[in-house]
């Protein structure tokens, strides 16, 4: 009955919108009648602007918004032969749950586990389902914990809600394309903008309630410590996660090599000593909520969980991978559907190699040439040094030098802060060159660029000063000085 409900509820919802597109389209229309009839040229003016407005819209809806099928599915896909275990202790839990095994299973790289279902004919006949498993979640679970997650996907299936997604998604995402079609267009955007809250503030407040109800199922098998304790991990690792992708990972790119294994530097990353206390300040930090959130908070979940009824379950405390046949060999595999063909021919490398390599070419290289290439058309001299830079910086042509770093495409909206960070980032780079500076690895932090002491170098400051002040340029000069930066120094 729920279920009929909720279905009930989103094609409705659906249903709304189009209507709301037809009035529109039929208003306009009416407008356009009328302006020819009479033949105002007001008339003309308005009935123009809303035709345009709702072409417009109807692009939004009917091009842009229309929804594309694709069989490309993200990571590996994974057969009772290839991972035994795994399909035994899902087929399991599915009866356990009372719902039907998943017809696929893929081994993703994500610190997450999701389900899908190909529904047909608004969801009233089931389709063929997939499970999502993420290798990185697996690395941060125990056995019993990843029975939880694995229990509470499998009970978004029993709960039907699977089989509603592709409504809500397909019109929340129609919503969004059309007004983003509807710039210029401001009375009807509003409108939409407004029909566009009330279908998110339900549909999300149904998918919070469903993530509650397959909380409540994966408790009835799992029990409640193995689901709270999952959940209290998936929210730290997924921090730790993004940190990763957004520190080591995006050095693959510039440093031109990637690692051998991928997922085992996220292994080494999140059992690092220092990064306990930091996973547990995003574990205990406080969660901004909206109306919008697809799932409840952390807490409201904890909270629902300690308020359900504790099975009889035995503790599995093995390694999630435990569950892999051979968890290198899925990890390769995995890893080999995150990056691409090109980044997989890649040379191998270190993760220090790889951090030291990309931060030199990303942040040093580039700036080594720029700087040097623009102070030397500034002072018009085939071989610029150090002195020509700080000669045009006394001179007070930091924001020439801007201008010309802008042209080579750095960004920067503030122009003495573009200067001092790019010429310190080329300083700097002299430095490395010269073997008295390089970047030193962590996994848990940003390498940082240091001197043979260990002494974190940093000539943002300095530079900027310089930048602000060109009465500050011989200070400059004697940091720099101190460095071991000559002022004859060039790339």
């Amino acid at each position: 009955m729920i279920t009929t409900f909720r279905a009930a509820v989103a094609v409705v919802l659906l249903a709304g919108f189009y209507v709301l597109v037809t009035a529109i389209a039929a208003g306009t229309g009416v407008l356009d009648f009328y302006a020819i009839k009479y033949g105002h040229a007001g008339g003309f003016k308005v009935a123009a602007f809303a035709t345009l407005g709702a072409f417009a819209m109807l692009r939004g809806v009917f091009v842009v918004g229309r929804r594309q099928d694709t069989d490309e599915q993200p990571g590996v896909a994974v057969t009772a032969r290839d991972e035994p275990e795994l399909w035994r202790t899902v087929t399991e839990l599915a009866a356990q749950v009372r719902t039907r095994v998943p017809d696929e299973i893929r081994l993703v790289p994500e610190v997450n586990a999701a389900v899908s279902e190909d529904a047909r004919l608004l969801g009233l006949i089931p389709g063929r389902r997939r499970m999502y498993v993420g290798v990185p979640l697996m690395l941060t679970l125990d056995a019993g914990e990843l029975r939880a997650v694995l229990c509470h996907e499998l009970g978004h299936y029993g709960g039907s809600h699977t089989r509603l997604g592709g409504i809500t998604y397909r019109g929340r995402t129609t919503l969004i394309r059309t007004i983003e079609r509807l710039h210029g267009h401001a009375i009807i955007r509003a409108v939409f903008l407004g029909y566009a809250t009330l279908y998110l503030r339900v549909s999300q407040a149904f998918s919070r309630r469903q993530e509650l109800e397959a909380d409540a199922s994966a408790v009835a098998v799992a029990g409640r410590r193995p689901m709270g304790d999952a959940l209290r991990k998936v929210r730290a690792s997924a921090a730790a996660w993004d940190f990763y992708l957004n520190t080591h990972c995006r050095m693959i790119g510039p440093a031109q090599a990637r690692p051998a294994d991928l997922f085992a530097g996220f292994y080494t990353l999140v059992h690092e000593p220092t990064m306990g206390g930091e996973l547990a300040k995003v574990m205990n930090a406080p969660e901004e909520r909206s109306p919008y959130d697809s799932h409840p908070s952390l807490a409201e979940r904890l909270a629902a969980i300690g308020r359900l009824p504790e099975p009889s379950v035995r503790p599995d405390t093995r390694p999630a991978l435990a569950l892999l046949t051979d968890p290198r060999r899925a990890a390769l595999a995995t890893q080999a559907s995150m990056l691409t063909p090109d980044a997989m021919r890649l040379p191998v490398l270190e993760w220090p190699q790889i951090v030291e390599r990309g931060l030199w070419a990303a942040s040093n290289a580039e700036a080594l040439k720029d700087v040097f290439e623009a102070v030397g058309e500034m002072a018009g001299t085939p071989q610029p040094s150090v002195d020509t830079v700080l000669r045009v910086l006394a001179g007070g042509g930091a924001g020439d030098l801007g201008a010309r770093l802008r042209r080579v495409n750095w960004r920067g909206d503030d122009t003495a802060e573009l200067v001092a960070r790019v010429v310190a980032r080329a300083f700097e780079g002299l430095l490395i060159k010269a073997g008295r500076a390089r970047y030193v690895f962590s996994w848990s932090d940003l390498a940082k660029l240091r001197d043979d002491t260990g002494a974190e170098i940093d000539l943002s400051s300095l530079v900027r000063s310089a930048v602000d002040d060109s009465r500050q340029v011989n200070a400059l000069y004697e940091g720099l000085m101190r460095l071991g930066i000559s002022p004859d120094g060039r790339p």
